[in-house]
């Protein structure tokens, strides 16, 4: 466990990052030294560090309240310049979690506002509890969810983010579900079984084979050329079949035994 942190927890054990916002007593609310603290952890997140998956979550009643209200008035004085620099850190902090070379989960209760969205939209798979309150409050307070836009819309679609986005209202974790914001919607009573049984699946894997699927759903989904992308899939598996993990997999198929990664 490190404890260099002031905003957030980090623990890894049995191979899983546990990273947890640490601001209980504001419902988790970001400020500027969260926003960093997240970044640069996530940022040292690399592909040999054993990891196989890391899970985002908050400490007590709510994941994450949005914005913390004195950082929220600090923002107010700012002109364009300071503006745009603010909203850049918060862009690089959800391209850090898009980024992250391992499986990320978010697990979420209590409440997601605002930016929020974009931390757990920005996570691979995302569990939260039925009783969840979402909003995408932004446009209430005259401003517009700029910098999560990208990985909320990914998600949900053009039309689900007009009806959550343009109305800013709030919706639970159901609801969540229906638009795709998150994976899956459960009794929050069944949030820690719920996500142990993903991490559970994501162990069984081959880790190596998991981060170039990872890779190759980001390629499919960015790029439009399609002779690049055919070259480029015909090249990986290639590779892969070849590599020790497929070799070791596809033999532990044939000999009906667990493969050497399973732990």
């Amino acid at each position: 466990m490190h404890n260099n942190y002031q905003t957030i927890v980090e623990e890894t054990r049995d191979s899983v990052m546990r990273i947890t916002l640490n601001r209980p007593e504001v419902h988790n609310a970001m400020n500027e030294q969260m926003i960093a603290e997240l970044t640069g952890l996530f940022r040292s997140v690399n592909e040999k560090s054993g990891l196989r998956c890391v899970v985002l979550q908050g400490a007590g009643k709510s994941f994450c309240a949005g914005a913390d209200l004195n950082y929220m008035k600090a923002i107010a004085g700012f002109g364009f310049e300071e503006n745009k620099r603010d909203g850049q850190k918060l862009a690089a902090l959800f391209k850090a979690v898009y980024d992250c070379p391992v499986p990320t989960l978010a697990v979420v209760q209590g409440a997601a506002f605002g930016g929020a969205n974009g931390l757990l939209a920005a996570c691979d798979m995302v569990v939260a509890a039925e009783n969840t309150k979402f909003a995408f409050s932004e446009v209430k307070l005259g401003i517009a969810p700029a910098t999560i836009a990208p990985f909320v819309i990914k998600r949900i679609g053009e039309f689900g983010a007009k009806e959550l986005m343009l109305t800013g209202k709030r919706f639970d974790g159901k609801e969540a579900e229906k638009w795709h914001l998150v994976n899956h919607a459960v009794p929050q009573e069944q949030l820690p079984e719920k996500t142990e049984q993903l991490i559970k699946e994501l162990k069984t894997a081959a880790p190596g084979a998991v981060k170039a699927t990872k890779k190759l759903i980001g390629k499919v989904t960015e790029s439009t050329d399609m002779d690049e992308l055919t070259n480029y899939t015909a090249t990986l598996i290639a590779q892969l079949r070849a590599s020790d993990e497929g070799q070791d997999g596809m033999a532990a198929f044939f000999e009906k035994r667990k493969p050497k990664w399973v732990l």
